[in-house]
């Protein structure tokens, strides 16, 4: 099963990917993760990458795909994938399921996480305090905000018109959350 979560920054994703990697034994693809390590390796690509990140844009899609497709190819035992942080734009929602489709797949279930734009700030704030996560500073998160309003959550209706969409509401607790996602999974299937 291929499963995109889409959701602001700090909208809950990762939380929730690790328990269906916990639970189900799926591979989770975070683009955010695979960036922080090209980052701590130091290579030419992650100095690039942080600097782009530390303003807040996006990566190249060009980056992302291939950093995508790596794992893809890595990975193809899989029970499943977890795309979390991707596809951001229309670009790589087009090369997923390109790639997906080489492989004789395709996105089965899109999970999308409803929040209030203002509850995340706080939740960006004190993870910044916590982890010190320099792509979430207050008005770091505020430019990621603009930009996913702006070049992601236009994917929403897109999935939504191949029935594959659901919504969430990611304000609820954590095990809530958990079970509508278990829930929409059963029905993809």
């Amino acid at each position: 099963m291929n499963l995109i979560l889409f959701g602001p920054p700090a909208a809950g994703k990762g939380t929730q990917a690790k328990r269906l990697v916990e639970n189900r034994g799926f591979i989770q693809l975070s683009t955010g993760d695979m960036l922080r390590a090209a980052i701590a390796a130091e290579s030419d690509l992650g100095k690039q990458v942080k600097s782009i990140l530390e303003e807040g844009a996006l990566v190249s899609d060009e980056v992302v795909i291939a950093l995508i497709d790596e794992q893809l190819t890595k990975n193809k035992g899989a029970a499943g994938f977890i795309f979390d942080g991707f596809p951001r734009t229309v670009g790589q929602a087009k090369a997923l399921d390109e790639l997906l489709e080489a492989r004789g797949t395709a996105v089965h279930c899109v999970i999308r996480l409803a929040v209030d734009e203002k509850a995340l700030l706080d939740r960006v704030t004190k993870r910044f305090e916590e982890q010190g996560r320099k792509d979430d500073n207050p008005a770091t998160f505020s430019v990621r905000l603009e930009k996913y309003n702006q070049d992601t959550a236009p994917l929403v209706p897109i999935y939504a018109e191949r029935g594959k969409l659901h919504e969430v509401d990611g304000m609820a607790g954590i095990d809530e959350v958990s079970s509508e996602i278990e829930g929409a999974l059963k029905e993809a299937v």
